[in-house]
């Protein structure tokens, strides 16, 4: 059933953040509905090989043409009957479409709206385009991650899953938490910069203390630390070491076979280069599967770096069925885990349109109505 069972979401097409704040809703017991928009070449973003996309899985799918009264009217139906509403448009689209957070409200005094854009709705920036690493480089977090020479994108998971889709999620949670509370309706305004500059708060922690300069691969959890990186092992695969800790960096040195050897204090940043070399040389002298053995069962705070390929297989990863087969697609399974009403992928991910009779009548739509809307076109 999961702990939102009951609660009702209209999820509008989008691509990236808002469609992953909709999947952890469904993942949870909401019943999402998208709304898939028809276009002059057919149906939206979400037709494109929809059956193999987890961030569509758990929801069902209705198309509407919102270029149309009756495709506007017929969403606002939705809406009126939804707890919450989900949306990752530029600021402005919505309301051009006359579904702006005022028109919705007035239908439905107690919706939460999610807006989800990169910049936020307000400031010099909110009409720009940008993606993930815009939105991140802005925040001050990708200057922080890469090599000395350059900053690297850490692929897409700062600025539009963990620093937007999440906290839309969890936005979009509290707000329905206050509407159940006795609270008014409201609009979430979440915006990826803001969530990857929260991100940072423990590294800004850090630097207020004197304790993190920003030079990339100088500090302790940004590879410059030399018992905080990953190294190559013998057979050209990877071992990830992370032992701050001066009990757990004494068991590495010891399982490194390095217990005897004359070594740079764990703490002599200036020595550090040093130190690293040493550590390297050890780990390349075995493959990684032969470190697995030695680090297992240890304290030593040593990971094998695993693919997207290996990490289901891992038996820590099968033992908790962190991963999960569903329609044909290896996925992560949903989280966090809830002791009396756990999480569940409600169904495999709908192509759009499919659920367009059947979700409308559900929703309390008449077969006449439903009919009509199909023949004039403004569904399909």
């Amino acid at each position: 059933m999961g702990v939102l069972s009951g609660l009702r979401v209209i999820e509008i097409e989008a691509i990236g953040p808002a469609p992953f704040a909709g999947m952890m809703l469904a993942d949870h017991g909401a019943e999402v509905l998208r709304i898939d928009r028809v276009t002059e070449s057919g149906l939206g973003i979400a037709a494109a090989d929809a059956a193999r996309d987890p961030l569509a899985r758990g929801k069902r799918s209705v198309a509407f043409d919102l270029k149309r009264g009756e495709g506007v009217e017929a969403a606002l139906k939705l809406i009126a009957r939804a707890d919450a509403l989900i949306e990752g448009f530029r600021p402005g689209v919505m309301e051009r479409l006359g579904l702006g957070p005022e028109t919705c409200l007035k239908r439905n005094p107690k919706l939460v709206y999610g807006r989800m854009t990169g910049y936020g709705q307000s400031g010099p920036l909110a009409p720009r385009a940008g993606h993930d690493i815009d939105y991140i480089a802005l925040a001050g977090a990708l200057a922080a991650i890469g090599p000395q020479d350059r900053p690297v994108p850490p692929l897409n998971l700062i600025g539009d899953f963990g620093g937007g889709g999440m906290l839309l999620a969890f936005g979009v949670a509290a707000a329905l938490l206050s509407v159940a509370r006795g609270g008014k309706g409201q609009v979430v305004d979440a915006s990826m910069v803001e969530g990857a500059a929260l991100l940072t708060a423990f590294l800004h922690g850090l630097k207020a203390m004197g304790l993190w300069n920003e030079n990339r691969a100088a500090n302790l959890l940004d590879g410059g630390a030399p018992f905080y990186d990953a190294y190559r092992t013998k057979d050209g695969k990877f071992l990830a070491v992370g032992a701050i800790e001066p009990k757990f960096y004494a068991e590495l040195i010891e399982k490194l076979g390095l217990g005897g050897a004359t070594l740079p204090g764990q703490m002599d940043r200036a020595r550090w280069p040093v130190l690293k070399q040493r550590i390297a040389a050890a780990i390349a002298t075995r493959s990684r599967a032969e470190w697995e053995a030695i680090f297992d069962g240890s304290d030593a705070c040593v990971a094998p770096v695993l693919t997207m390929t290996e990490a289901p297989a891992h038996p820590h990863n099968a033992a908790r069925k962190n991963f999960v087969s569903a329609f044909g697609v290896v996925q992560p399974a949903p989280a966090p885990r809830f002791a009396a009403s756990p999480g569940a992928i409600a169904g495999p991910p709908r192509p759009a349109g499919a659920d367009t009779r059947k979700a409308l009548m559900d929703w309390g739509f008449s077969v006449k109505e439903i009919d009509a809307l199909i023949a004039s076109g403004a569904a399909r």
